[in-house]
């Protein structure tokens, strides 16, 4: 059995880049970068594309708070981008996609197969399950702007 033990780990920025809304929706736009401070823009546009495209059409409908988050990663093999929303109090939806490294603005592609996320990438998604038990649905008062305010900013 092959060893871990000194993997190729290095910490990566996370970095909120902009609170986006879109068509009734509010995202949380988070990025992460391998080689860079920031993921190339280039790559934060087709994301915001992907998730339009993605993200149900009525925010408020069938239990959803019109509250998401976005995860775009300029990896050092590929390019994610992970849709998340929440919907019903406690349930997390979430769509991942992949691109071409050497082209930032091509086409992301669903990912199948049962990959969810890396490392880096449950990095926010941990950050956020925990704004949104502690500002949401396990607060006495909901709130969302409140969970919306709470933003990563973390070398991982």
């Amino acid at each position: 059995m092959r060893s871990l033990a000194g993997a190729s780990y290095r910490t990566r920025p996370i970095r909120f880049l902009e609170l986006w809304e879109h068509g009734g929706w509010r995202v949380k736009v988070y990025g992460i970068a391998a080689a860079a401070e920031l993921p190339r823009p280039a790559l934060v546009t087709a994301a915001k594309a992907t998730a339009a495209q993605h993200l149900p059409r009525e925010p408020g409908g069938d239990g959803r708070h019109g509250a998401a988050f976005l995860t775009v990663h300029d990896g050092a093999d590929g390019t994610w981008v992970l849709v998340d929303w929440w919907a019903n109090g406690n349930l997390l939806h979430h769509l991942p996609f992949g691109g071409d490294l050497a082209d930032p603005a091509g086409e992301l592609r669903p990912l199948t197969g049962g990959l969810a996320a890396c490392t880096y990438e449950l990095a926010v998604t941990d950050f956020e399950r925990r704004a949104w038990l502690r500002e949401v649905y396990a607060a006495e008062r909901p709130d969302l702007d409140g969970y919306l305010a709470a933003r990563l900013e973390a070398e991982v």
